[in-house]
């Protein structure tokens, strides 16, 4: 009996996190990753995550309409709560707009009841106000989920993850490294995931400026090789299509 709650414990533990952990992340179950390279088409998709921010998320819109590609931000509500006029921008330049928690909170250390209703339905509202349009994709932050939320959120919202990240959030990641691993992993049915602030934990509040830098020349790049930048809705229904 001494030796049984501890057991329990640990099991419940295991079924909260680390099993979601195992389907999404390793298996890919229930969640979009990435498009088949055969039903791309060539097509990529671009992810814009932890904005929007008043420094860095104007010049990434203004590097995207340059260059006239479609791109999926997901936004904390706070933040978008606190920048609606960035939200709208978004929308009006025919990007995808996700949800990315109303903070930046691990969903392992809340309750399914706090995640749905004061994160992903609180967000989703903020949005629809500013928009017009109720946002329907989910990406968890640090893209971990726990339990409830993969068999959950799922039934309301498209749960996101992504094929290609390369640490674009810490300056010492350099640009030259960071601009090698875009380069060498985008490939047809890639979803590239960035991040357009640097002011979440663990993040370096300079390292947007390095990604802008690097995405001119990857953006450059994958014209040149013929590859063309997507909504992540559209590169699901790529996927999808028979």
């Amino acid at each position: 009996m001494d030796n049984l709650i501890p057991r329990l414990l640990i099991f419940l533990i295991t079924l909260y996190m680390g099993l979601p952990f195992l389907l999404t992340r390793i298996f890919g179950w229930g969640v979009f990753r990435k498009a088949s390279r055969k039903r791309a088409e060539r097509h990529v998709a671009f992810t814009f995550d932890d904005g929007p921010d008043p420094r860095y998320t104007p010049k990434l819109l203004d590097l995207l309409r340059d260059r006239g590609v479609k791109a999926t931000f997901f936004v904390l509500g706070s933040k978008a709560e606190k920048y609606p006029e960035l939200v709208k921008r978004m929308h009006e330049e025919g990007h995808q707009i996700g949800i990315h928690n109303y903070t930046h909170m691990l969903n392992w250390i809340m309750s399914p009841r706090n995640i749905r209703r004061k994160h992903v339905e609180r967000s989703a509202d903020i949005i629809q106000r500013i928009t017009g349009e109720r946002p329907t994709y989910y990406r968890p932050p640090w893209g971990i989920l726990n339990i409830a939320d993969l068999f959950l959120l799922r039934k309301a919202y498209r749960l996101v993850l992504w094929s290609v990240i390369a640490r674009d959030w810490k300056l010492n990641t350099g640009g030259h490294h960071l601009r090698h691993l875009l380069s060498k992993h985008i490939r047809p049915g890639a979803v590239i995931v960035l991040h357009d602030s640097g002011d979440t934990l663990g993040a370096d509040r300079e390292a947007p400026g390095q990604m802008l830098t690097v995405l001119r020349d990857i953006l450059s790049e994958t014209e040149r090789r013929g590859l063309k930048c997507v909504r992540t809705d559209e590169l699901l229904k790529l996927e999808r299509a028979a």
